[in-house]
């Protein structure tokens, strides 16, 4: 049995959090509703695996000061891209897995209830784009 021990540093934690909870706040900031952001933030908790075990922890790492949806973007859109980056040097099998926890997050915060807004649509389409 091959076991491979997974070390990822309190620097690229707090990536990956800021990346995949960031992108559930920028769709919040874009005007989805709050019972879908909180859908969307439960998909991120219920995440398997190293992505799974990094973002079921409560943390202070989430530093995301923006007021509007371009302060928000101007942190986000980087991290996601740069989690994605990390993970595809140090971790190459979570690199899917990272990804569609986020797009599971993402498809979960637009569609509650009814179609979502535009800006909503347009902000999904902006953080499927950072992920690669």
């Amino acid at each position: 049995m091959n076991t491979t021990t997974i070390t990822l540093n309190d620097q690229d934690k707090a990536t990956l959090r800021t990346a995949a909870y960031g992108a559930v706040a920028l769709l919040a900031a874009a005007g989805a509703p709050h019972k879908a952001i909180t859908q969307g933030s439960i998909a991120l908790t219920s995440a398997t695996g190293l992505t799974g075990h990094v973002l079921s922890a409560k943390s202070k790492d989430i530093a995301l000061p923006g007021k509007n949806v371009a302060e928000l973007a101007e942190q986000v859109l980087p991290a996601l891209t740069a989690a994605v980056d990390l993970l595809a040097e140090q971790y190459p099998a979570e690199v899917d897995n990272f990804r569609s926890t986020v797009l599971v997050a993402v498809e979960a915060a637009q569609f509650v209830k009814g179609a979502p807004s535009p800006a909503v649509v347009a902000m999904a389409a902006k953080i499927t784009a950072a992920l690669g």
